[in-house]
């Protein structure tokens, strides 16, 4: 069995920027769906990773550096039940 790192990735935008930074996210190979939402938070993703150093360079090194990207929380997930 593969061990894979899940993960939902939590972004604020600025104001009226939200398609243009799904457009860019939802290319990324690990990012398996992008949501628009309402709330808190503008956007939703869902990805999986290899390794946590993975994750970690799609956060910091990519999505961090969108330039209309605010904030991200990130929940990585312990356990998932199909």
């Amino acid at each position: 069995m593969e061990l894979l790192v899940s993960a939902y990735i939590l972004v604020k935008v600025e104001i009226g920027k939200d398609k243009e930074v799904v457009k860019e996210v939802k290319m990324v190979p690990e990012v398996k769906k992008v949501c628009l939402t309402y709330g808190a938070y503008d956007i939703a993703i869902e990805a999986t990773f290899e390794t946590i150093e993975d994750l970690d360079r799609f956060v910091f090194d990519k999505l961090r550096k969108v330039p209309k990207v605010k904030e991200t929380l990130t929940v990585i997930c312990s356990l998932a039940v199909c």
